[in-house]
């Protein structure tokens, strides 16, 4: 396994797909993690890569999710 350069991040624009090398094995197999998150797995069943689908809107919910909880553990926080 040759990893230089990894990881390596690609996005794909046309497609909206956000790819994510953590090695340049072949690819083996994959399990779909999420409507938009498929894992690429080598041989060995091992993690080498993950692709995310519709990345704009996956990531735009992700951060909005988290920035909301981050906001409510502040508003929980200093109204104790």
């Amino acid at each position: 396994m040759s990893n230089k350069n990894l990881p390596r991040l690609a996005y794909f624009e046309q497609e909206d797909i956000l790819h994510l090398a953590l090695s340049d094995e072949s690819e083996a197999g994959s399990v779909e993690i999420s409507p938009s998150i498929t894992a690429e797995l080598n041989e060995q069943g091992e993690l080498i890569g993950i692709e995310i689908v519709n990345a704009r809107e996956f990531l735009r919910d992700v951060i909005l999710e988290t920035v909301q909880a981050k906001l409510l553990q502040l508003s929980r926080a200093s109204a104790a």
